[in-house]
């Protein structure tokens, strides 16, 4: 009777480690890169931001950066995308790797006429979901004024349960100088839209708080 006592603990001893180990732990992030008109001047902010988030991922974690187009809701905006080999070496070379393509992008950037970003956030979940990372953030460059072209719907409930949705640099419009309430309504109104979809919103404009970006 001890016998099978011992081998009964020992089988839920096991379980319990397996369970424990099985706990997910990595990380995805997807970054969505305004593009349209002087925002383009932006993109070295982008990069130092880039180049942050790269030295905090670890082996498992999923990175993608994706420029905030005409219509952002596919891969052809799909700038650099990346999913951390367990072996460092590996790894370290994937983000050298990551790290150039981004700047390759940046030398060659054309401006874009139109600013896709609720196409931009449907294709981030989409390809977070996939990827089924323990914690998923969607950073948001860009001065948070949609413009589509003209045919587009993106009058979309979000879907954001679990999800942090933090918006970066985003920049004052020559119009929100002469009425402030414009810039005031563009950030209530991305607030509201997240919450409402079950996500965290922040908003970051201080790059030196760059430390909270993958907190949860």
């Amino acid at each position: 009777m001890k016998k099978i006592v011992l081998v009964l603990l020992l089988l839920l001893g096991l379980s319990s480690c397996s369970s424990d180990g099985a706990q997910k732990h990595n990380k995805g992030v997807y970054m969505l890169v305004d593009t349209s008109g002087t925002y383009t001047h932006e993109l070295k902010k982008a990069q130092q931001i880039i180049n942050y988030i790269l030295s905090q991922l670890e082996s498992g974690d999923s990175f993608v950066v994706a420029s905030i187009d005409t219509g952002s809701f596919s891969e052809k905006d799909i700038i650099a995308k990346a999913t951390f080999s367990d072996r460092p070496s590996k790894a370290n070379q994937q983000k050298r790797a990551f790290v150039k393509v981004v700047d390759n992008y940046v030398k060659h950037v054309k401006s874009s006429p139109y600013t896709d970003i609720t196409g931009g956030i449907l294709q981030a979940t989409e390809f977070l979901n996939e990827k089924d990372t323990a914690s998923k953030t969607i950073l948001i460059f860009s001065d948070l004024k949609e413009e589509l072209k003209k045919g587009y719907m993106r009058d979309i409930p979000l879907q954001l349960q679990g999800y942090k949705v933090v918006a970066l640099n985003v920049t004052k419009l020559r119009s929100d100088n002469v009425d402030p309430r414009k810039y005031m309504a563009r950030l209530k109104e991305w607030k509201e839209k997240v919450e409402k979809g079950g996500g965290e919103w922040e908003v970051i404009n201080d790059l030196e708080r760059l430390d909270k970006l993958l907190k949860q």
